[in-house]
């Protein structure tokens, strides 16, 4: 009975200090869960727009939202959306709220025209446009989804034509067929 409880006792503190680990360890299919409803509630948001980019990354239970949007409004409706998430234990706030400025309001308009008209008019249909336009300054950042290089060349050179603006960096990513 002696050499039984020992081992007994060396069993329950190694399954003891297992347990913590195997809480810790998050499933694929949790993290793809929260993932798919981190997307689809940013998505929901009523004043979300062409002129806001928001992103995010999952890590276990833990949420960073990331991007730039116009209203403040909308960067603390969205931490409150995801934080509603069943599963979602922190959320850690990375959006950064754009300057008010009548000038960049001014380069949003003519870079909707210049960017949505033409050639590029077919990514302007629907509630949630493809391509993001972000001004900070005079300065324009393109983000977004495009079907092709050549769309996504057509989108840099028609945002670099709008006068008034100081540089131009093109992030689009091309959709793979």
């Amino acid at each position: 009975m002696k050499l039984k409880l020992p081992s007994f006792l060396g069993f329950v503190l190694a399954f003891v200090a297992c347990v913590p680990f195997a809480q810790s360890q998050v499933s694929e299919k949790a993290v793809q869960r929260i993932q798919k409803e981190v997307r689809h509630e940013l998505l929901m948001l009523p004043y979300l727009g062409v002129f806001d980019n928001l992103a995010y990354k999952v890590d276990g239970y833990n949420v960073t939202l990331l991007g730039q949007v116009t209203r403040p409004t909308l960067k603390s409706d969205a931490e409150r959306v995801v934080k509603s998430i069943e599963g979602v234990e922190k959320v850690d706030n990375q959006i950064e709220v754009l300057p008010v400025s009548t000038m960049d309001d001014q380069l949003r308009r003519r870079l909707y025209r210049a960017i949505y008209s033409g050639p590029l008019q077919r990514y302007s249909l629907g509630v949630q446009q493809p391509i993001r336009i972000i001004v900070k300054s005079g300065r324009v950042t393109l983000e977004g989804v495009v079907d092709s290089e050549g769309d996504k060349n057509i989108a840099g050179i028609r945002a670099n034509g709008v006068p008034g603006i100081f540089s131009v960096t093109n992030n689009l990513q091309v959709a793979k067929p």
